[in-house]
């Protein structure tokens, strides 16, 4: 398990689109090996989003190959709505890149059976080979998608009741009306993601330090979601100072002091700028008379 410590929320976004960056082009795909990706929405993530963005417009990365598998979604919110899950990728992420619509999986919370939607969901990712890397965040309570405290760790994809927590955490997406949150939502389960062949975590601000210190100083616990991925086998943890406030000191700076080998993840930076011309040398016949 490797615990990625930056100064501000700004650098570990950008240290997490760095990584995200690095995994897609390292993978080179293609049209017959395409990029799976797991993606979260909520408020962490955007800024890893901006620089992805970023990282597209200026010719540097691609989501022609990738497929994109979204953790979770409101039932019963009407997919146009504004803070459905849809509505959020879309806007925030998908039509500011390459990505090809029918490569963006997002579950639908107003399938006429849900359940079968779920399962549905799960043999998607299995046609698509598994999921390559899936990017999570987390809640105040620790809880990876809207697997909620309690929720079984070996979970798949699935109908599941909001907990108050969350509804509170989200009313301010809906003009802080508890009555306008949805109570339940379509959620990859904790298997889901512990299947993937790594898993990166978004973890910022002073309100998530207590989850962080649960996820990485204490035990398995399924009150604690996020504290399975001790038992992945590459879960990469990124998280701001402010997150770090619950954590021994002995542990932040066990963690900050093998920073310059975590960051050989991201520099070099690579860019599919020098894949092109790698290809457009390689084809050049050699000269002869």
């Amino acid at each position: 398990m490797k615990l990625i410590i930056l100064d501000h929320y700004s650098q570990a976004s950008e240290w997490a689109a760095k990584y995200i960056r690095n995994r897609i082009i390292q993978f080179n795909p293609g049209p017959e090996k395409y990029f799976t990706l797991g993606l979260p929405t909520g408020s962490t993530p955007l800024g890893c989003y901006k620089k992805l963005i970023e990282y597209y417009k200026n010719g540097d990365l691609s989501f022609k190959y990738v497929k994109t598998f979204n953790m979770d979604e409101y039932v019963g919110l009407p997919r146009d709505h504004p803070e459905s899950y849809h509505s959020f990728m879309w806007n925030n992420f998908f039509k500011h890149i390459d990505i090809h619509p029918e490569n963006t999986y997002i579950l639908d919370g107003n399938a006429a059976d849900l359940q079968a939607e779920c399962d549905a969901f799960e043999e998607k990712i299995k046609a698509a080979g598994g999921i390559e890397l899936f990017v999570g965040g987390i809640g105040p309570d620790g809880h990876i998608a809207f697997n909620e405290p309690g929720s079984s760790l070996v979970s798949r994809t699935r109908v599941k009741t909001l907990a108050m927590d969350t509804i509170l955490a989200n009313a301010r997406f809906f003009d802080g009306e508890l009555t306008k949150v949805p109570t339940m939502a379509l959620t990859v389960g904790v298997g889901t993601v512990m299947d993937a062949r790594e898993v990166m975590i978004l973890i910022t601000g002073a309100h998530k330090a207590f989850a962080l210190y649960k996820a990485i100083e204490e035990g398995v616990n399924h009150m604690w979601t996020v504290s399975a991925f001790q038992q992945h086998p590459r879960t990469v943890f990124v998280c701001d100072e402010d997150a770090t406030l619950e954590l021994k000191v002995k542990t932040v700076k066990y963690f900050k002091g093998l920073m310059l080998v975590h960051n050989k993840l991201v520099d070099p930076l690579y860019s599919i700028k020098e894949k092109e011309t790698e290809k457009s040398q390689s084809s050049k016949k050699p000269y002869s008379d």
